[in-house]
């Protein structure tokens, strides 16, 4: 397994105004992946704790906590309406290898960052807007189970829980979320995401031309249209995609000839991959070696 996570609110009676059977309702959709007793809890109990909680202490009072923890460095969170939802750790499929991230769900943004020392400090703080959110489950694989894919128009990776019950309780929470925000702003899902890179590690060869084989000085380079893993040569053109920045960006023979035509073809994050080892789908890593 890698990591764990957990994603609960805990309420705090004792610094707010919410109710005994509000308070019981709470946690009866809380530590979900401690008990099954948040399955069956209605859909509009966890609406109406939400929205009493928008502006309760003991939910200020978490999110300074969590802006305490990436310190300075990170982006304020606090904002009228904003809820805390939960946090939990989570094993992110990076470029080079699978690592723990710290990862907190609010209402309507999902944020994450490195973790420094657990529960007292994050740095690199990552902030996804939540309408912009699809996710998938990917299907489990080796040591890799109990995935799923966070796809939005500027990134997309793979995210894997502890056991197959966390992975229920955040896929079913993100996607709660996600489609409350959509319902309240009346905008319809996206329908375009960035492509999940291929990990370093499935490619030994160039995706492309099948040839060229990676060393220290053939260096790998990843197509932000399709995700593969490619040599220089076949990965000298770069194409201006503005879901992902605002300067041309790198992309393989292939995806530009497509682009430039006009037949772009299947959707970046849903091209097929050659033989089912790569199934195992990452982004960049969150380092400085992720720019290629």
């Amino acid at each position: 397994m890698f990591g764990s996570s957990s994603i609960s609110i805990s309420p705090q009676t004792e610094e707010t105004n919410v109710s005994m059977e509000e308070t019981l309702c709470l946690q009866r959709s809380s530590r979900l992946y401690k008990t099954e007793l948040a399955n069956k809890l209605h859909d509009l109990c966890e609406v109406k704790m939400v929205d009493r909680l928008a502006n309760s202490e003991a939910n200020s009072k978490r999110i300074a906590v969590v802006e305490g923890c990436f310190g300075t460095a990170g982006q304020p969170l606090a904002i009228p309406g904003r809820v805390l939802i939960g946090e939990g750790v989570l094993t992110k499929l990076c470029r080079k290898k699978p690592k723990a991230r710290q990862f907190f769900l609010f209402n309507d943004i999902l944020v994450y960052g490195n973790i420094v020392i657990q529960k007292k400090k994050y740095n690199k703080q990552h902030i996804i807007p939540l309408e912009s959110v699809t996710i998938d489950t990917v299907p489990d694989e080796g040591d890799l189970r109990n995935g799923w894919l966070i796809k939005t128009p500027t990134k997309s990776f793979a995210v894997y829980a502890a056991t197959a019950t966390e992975k229920s309780e955040w896929m079913n929470h993100i996607g709660k979320c996600v489609g409350d925000l959509l319902q309240k702003s009346g905008k319809a899902p996206t329908g375009e995401h960035a492509a999940v890179w291929v990990p370093d590690s499935e490619a030994t060869v160039c995706m492309r031309c099948q040839k060229v084989k990676f060393t220290p000085v053939s260096r790998r380079h990843h197509c932000r249209k399709c995700g593969y893993v490619v040599c220089g040569p076949c990965s000298e053109k770069k194409y201006l995609l503005p879901s992902q920045s605002s300067k041309p960006v790198r992309v393989c023979e292939y995806c530009f000839v497509q682009l430039t035509s006009g037949s772009l073809g299947p959707r970046s994050d849903s091209i097929s991959r050659p033989g089912s080892k790569f199934n195992n789908l990452s982004d960049d890593d969150d380092e400085d070696d992720s720019s290629d």
